[in-house]
């Protein structure tokens, strides 16, 4: 992900611009999907994104933050309509407008953006973020309403400390969401093993698929605990996660 906000001050938007412009080309022949996050829509630099935007060839997808509306995110769509948008929820207006930014055209996933809705809210987190629970849970439920790829949480601003990092993750993990933005380079590798299922998860899942397989689709025991559809999905997802098979 290419940043344009917070990163670049506002000195060097244009020079960023270019720059990113000129490196497009080279950024192709990476396998890894080309985002970009662009400056609020509803500031002069965000609009003056969405001008330069239009000019350039689509990234994969575009990241507005400070996402409060879905007339907003429809201007995203006017300047890049081939990209996918990502809007990251950093206030308490984004809160309350979830369901219309989930709902808005080319939404393929919400992102959390914690950090700047403590600062939004007044918020102050205990251990663990209890306090930020409300707002993952309601991302979670808006994104299955509308349908859409699992959401993505916010940074862990503690780089040296890899079991928070962990922990943040599996939390993640645990509300349904599908990615963790990374704030450091060292933090991938731990979140995409804590994203990933244990080997004794996977080795469950299988014996789940294989024990309904047998059974014709019809309520069975395993391991003394019933199995049924609910189950069933669970397995599914936890193999999809593993790279297995696809979520079903």
């Amino acid at each position: 992900m290419i940043d344009l906000e917070d990163s670049v001050p506002p000195a060097a938007k244009a020079s960023a611009r270019e720059a990113i412009a000129q490196a497009r080309q080279g950024l192709r022949k990476y396998p890894t999907p080309f985002v970009l996050r662009i400056n609020s829509a509803d500031q002069m630099a965000g609009r003056e994104d969405l001008g330069w935007l239009a000019q350039l060839e689509a990234p994969d997808a575009v990241m507005v933050p400070k996402a409060e509306s879905a007339g907003t995110l429809s201007l995203v769509a006017a300047s890049a309509p081939a990209a996918a948008i990502l809007p990251l929820i950093e206030s308490a207006v984004g809160y309350a407008a979830l369901d219309s930014l989930a709902g808005a055209a080319n939404v393929l996933r919400l992102v959390v953006g914690h950090i700047d809705f403590m600062a939004d809210t007044g918020l102050q987190c205990s251990e663990g973020e209890p306090e930020l629970m409300p707002l993952r849970f309601a991302v979670a439920m808006a994104t299955r309403v509308h349908k859409l790829a699992p959401a993505v949480d916010g940074v862990t601003v503690d780089i040296a400390n890899e079991d928070v990092l962990r922990n943040d993750t599996r939390r993640a993990l645990r509300l349904g969401f599908g990615g963790k933005l990374c704030i450091h380079p060292n933090q991938i590798a731990v979140v995409h093993d804590a994203m990933s299922p244990s080997a004794s998860e996977v080795e469950w899942a299988e014996r789940v698929l294989a024990a309904d397989a047998a059974s014709g689709g019809a309520a069975v025991q395993l391991d003394g605990r019933m199995v049924d559809l609910p189950v069933v999905l669970q397995a599914r997802r936890t193999l999809a996660r593993a790279g297995g098979r696809p979520a079903g």
